[in-house]
């Protein structure tokens, strides 16, 4: 059986699935917390608590500043590496997760019906759940800090939109070669954490000598976080080209994943 790999193809499967997409992804948030004792709350109390740790560390310890012209602020510097994590760690759920989204699901695999394309789909709305709750937090302590909110903070989803775009079709290709390749997983779990601290999340770009800068421009990470700190720490615009340029890009990206995942997902029930 041919899978298409048409984008047309994959907007009306999310379409025709999209109560589907819905049901799987609530299951995949709340069964994260089944059988604990606080819930979903969870879900707030994590980046609370981190962020109360990143700013006795930052503030208290390390005595940090940003080093920029936006703050001198050593507690407004841990709202700024927050804001880096918030993009991380989004980026860093999927990606972790999906070498095993096929392994995990065997038993969809040998349904014809069942449109496995939409895995990393469900993936990346439950990264997005825990990312809202993120900002939800970084926002308040923004406001309580510097008594503001952000004005161009109704941007957000545009900025972050052609990460998730990039992150789909990474995603696809992770699955469809985690179920050959099973060491895949490790690979990537390592990968992230490189990335992390490869990235402009504890230091701004500046920090970075001039002759090696320019490499920074080829993480996928940095214009995404330092647009998202834009729109919601500083009220700046975010720089609409360079997302637009991203964009192309990441569609390319995803439109690659897709065919490889729809080509190769024929022999995932003879390797299961």
């Amino acid at each position: 059986m041919e899978y298409s790999a048409n984008p047309i193809s994959f907007i009306r499967t999310l379409i025709h699935h999209r109560q589907l997409i819905w049901q799987m992804t609530k299951r995949e948030v709340v069964g994260r917390y089944r059988g604990s004792f606080l819930g979903l709350f969870w879900s707030f109390f994590n980046p609370v608590f981190m962020l109360i740790i990143y700013t006795f560390v930052f503030s208290v310890i390390f005595k940090a500043k940003w080093g920029v012209s936006h703050s001198d602020s050593r507690t407004e510097f841990a709202i700024i590496l927050f804001a880096g994590l918030l993009v991380f760690n989004m980026f860093a759920e999927v990606l972790n997760r999906s070498p095993n989204l096929i392994l995990e699901n065997v038993n969809y695999v040998k349904k014809v019906i069942f449109p496995l394309e939409i895995l990393p789909v469900v993936a990346i709305g439950s990264a997005l759940f825990h990312a809202f709750i993120s900002l939800l937090v970084l926002l308040t302590f923004n406001g309580l800090v510097n008594h503001a909110i952000s004005e161009t903070i109704t941007l957000f989803p545009l900025v972050i939109l052609p990460l998730l775009v990039l992150v789909l079709g990474i995603s696809w290709i992770l699955a469809s070669l985690g179920v050959f390749l099973r060491d895949v997983g490790q690979t990537i779990t390592i990968l992230t954490t490189a990335l992390m601290f490869l990235s402009p999340i504890f230091f701004p770009p500046s920090a970075i000598p001039e002759d090696i800068r320019g490499y920074l421009a080829y993480n996928p990470l940095t214009l995404i976080i330092e647009q998202v700190r834009q729109v919601a720490i500083w009220s700046g615009f975010p720089a609409w080209y360079d997302l637009g340029v991203y964009l192309i890009f990441s569609l390319a990206v995803c439109w690659v994943g897709l065919f490889w995942f729809q080509k190769t997902r024929k022999g995932f029930a003879d390797v299961l």
